[in-house]
Formats: C-alpha cells, sequence, structure tokens
C-alpha cells in the first residue's frame, strides 16, 4: 500500500547516514582499509556494512583471531577522524528546521561521538532526542531502536513515519510497526515497491497542523510519480 499524502504522523523518526546527510566515502575510506587489512575484497564488502552497528558487521564476518569489540572501536575512532566529505542532503537542514522540536528524533547505527561530529560536519542540528548503536542491545534490522525512540518523544513507533535509505533500516522500521519512507540519494540498490521514495528533502516539505500533527506534502504536485498515490 502506498503512502496517503494526508496521513498524520506523531512524529518523524529519520536514520542518519545516507538518510539526512551523505557520509559514504569518508566510511569506505575506513572501511576500506580495515578490510584490506583483514584480507577482504573491499569492492566485495563494503556493500554490505551500510546502516548497520560496526560491531554488528564484524560479528557477523566470523573472523578467526578478531575481537569485534576492540575492531569495532578502532573503526569509530577513524570514522571520527574522518570526516572529509560529510554534508547534508539536498533539502535536510530546511526541512528538519521547520519540524516542531519534541516531534522528530535521530535513529542511528553510529555511536554517539561520530553521530555528533558527523552532524557537526553537515551543519545540521543534533535533536533532544538521539539513539544510537550504544543504546541498544541489538541493532539494526531488529526494531529496538526505533521502539527506543518513539518512547523517549512519548509517542508510538505505529504513529511515526520512519525516513530510512538501507535495508536493514527499512525493515527495523516496518517492524516497529511505523510507516517507512526510502531516501534514495545514496544511490543504494534497494528494492521496496511497496514503500514511497524520495530522493531527497527539496522535493517534499513538512505539513504541522493545528495540534502538532505531521503530514509531507510534495514541493510541486507529482505524488504519483514518488509513490505518494492514495491507492
Amino acid at each position: 500500500m502506498k503512502l496517503d499524502p494526508n496521513k498524520q504522523f506523531s512524529a518523524f523518526l529519520f536514520d542518519m547516514d545516507g538518510t539526512l546527510l551523505t557520509s559514504i566515502a569518508a566510511a569506505e575510506r575506513v572501511w576500506g582499509a580495515w578490510a584490506q587489512h583483514q584480507g577482504l575484497d573491499p569492492i566485495t564488502f563494503l556493500p554490505t556494512m551500510h546502516g548497520q552497528r560496526a560491531i554488528d558487521t564484524i560479528r557477523r564476518l566470523e573472523l578467526p583471531g578478531v575481537d569485534p569489540e576492540i575492531e569495532a572501536a578502532k573503526i569509530t575512532n577513524a570514522e571520527i577522524d574522518d570526516v572529509q566529505g560529510v554534508v547534508a542532503i539536498a533539502g535536510a537542514a530546511e526541512f528538519l528546521a521547520a519540524l516542531p522540536t519534541d516531534r522528530w528524533a535521530i535513529v542511528t547505527s553510529a555511536s554517539k561521538k561520530l553521530a555528533e561530529r558527523r552532524l557537526e560536519a553537515a551543519g545540521l542540528s543534533i535533536p533532544s532526542v538521539i539513539v544510537t548503536g550504544e543504546d541498544v542491545a541489538v541493532g539494526k534490522p531488529n526494531p529496538q531502536c526505533f521502539l527506543l525512540a518513539a518512547k523517549r518523544l512519548g509517542i508510538l513507533a505505529a504513529n511515526c513515519l520512519v525516513f530510512e535509505d538501507v535495508e536493514a533500516g527499512v525493515k527495523a522500521g516496518q517492524a516497529a510497526g511505523a510507516d517507512v519512507v526510502v531516501v534514495t540519494a545514496a544511490g543504494h540498490d534497494l528494492s521496496f515497491p511497496n514503500n514511497p521514495t524520495i530522493k531527497d528533502y527539496t522535493e517534499v516539505v513538512p505539513v504541522v497542523s493545528a495540534d502538532g500533527l505531521l503530514s509531507i506534502k510534495l514541493a510541486c504536485a507529482r505524488w504519483a510519480s514518488i509513490g505518494f498515490s492514495v491507492p
């Protein structure tokens, strides 16, 4: 089912990397160097590491003699040091600025320190509620992160609209009971035909009702072209 453009939400929950800002070049520099050091083929490995906690990515590899906690900490520190090319996705800053501060949150697999560093580099504000990979026992695609963000906002996840860019995040949002919009600016190869998509935030504007509920409308009249048509 397509997302009804007239549907209202209690809050918007945003992934960070690839959804609000572009960090793919920096992340792939760090992870690519790490992969080569571990004897992995970066070309094969890099597409698999987006959108999940570093420790979960490393654990999944089951590399002999590798301590996932130690390696994840090394990678996080390297990513904090390298924010070259980290920029906001087009229109993201203006979109966020138009939202009530108590009606949106960031839900990221990054650590809090890395999230703050990248948001600062991209010129984006840090919301009052931010859920990071350190706040949950299990990362995306588990819905725990989105459920926690909604709880901290004092609402139900089922009444939220999630913005995501990778498969793990989309599945986490869906599992939390939320509607999910796929942001395609990062260029990930995804197939979620039942989810509306936007390239960036120049295509949409938020609408805040008198009672504080949120909805989205296009900056121009072409709902059907990005999947926001009413069934």
